[in-house]
């Protein structure tokens, strides 16, 4: 198995790496999103770093503030319906988890801040699906966080 999923590596990193740039892309456009965290994009603070260091890609974790703090990340990733809300990497379906609920918990609220982790910051790694339905999920649940939003 091992073997013959290894043959498949690069196609799938490769996909991998364009749908995490192009989420990037259209995330930074986005009226919901308050910033996006990603090498690959020239805004990045370390971009000219990553260029010369990562010559395969970016590869396919990034993170967006949205606009509402934790309460409105958690409402977008419950909203979404084709990336998959966890923490397991490996796969090749994307994934999106929250870190003031998961890998920085512990830190507090105050910790994350002097850490410069964003409360509502959600984590994704993208998969190799489509990235017109990987966009189209990611958009869908930031609509209707932005409806709720204004509703309050």
């Amino acid at each position: 198995m091992l073997e013959r999923s290894l043959k498949t590596l690069p196609l799938r990193v490769r996909a991998a790496n364009a749908n995490a740039l192009e989420l990037a892309t259209r995330l930074t456009k986005h009226g919901a999103v308050a910033q996006v965290f990603y090498p690959g994009l020239p805004s990045h603070p370390n971009h000219a770093i990553a260029a010369r260091q990562m010559q395969n890609g970016f590869g396919p974790l990034l993170g967006f503030e949205v606009k509402g703090g934790a309460e409105a990340a958690l409402q977008v990733v419950n909203h979404l319906k084709v990336i998959k809300h966890g923490a397991s990497l490996g796969g090749v379906e994307s994934l999106a988890s929250l870190a003031a609920y998961t890998s920085h918990l512990i830190l507090g609220p105050e910790g994350r801040k002097r850490a410069g982790i964003p409360e509502g910051l959600v984590r994704v790694s993208a998969g190799i699906e489509h990235v017109a339905d990987l966009w189209a999920d990611l958009e869908q649940a930031l609509a209707r966080v932005a409806a709720w939003a204004a509703s309050r």
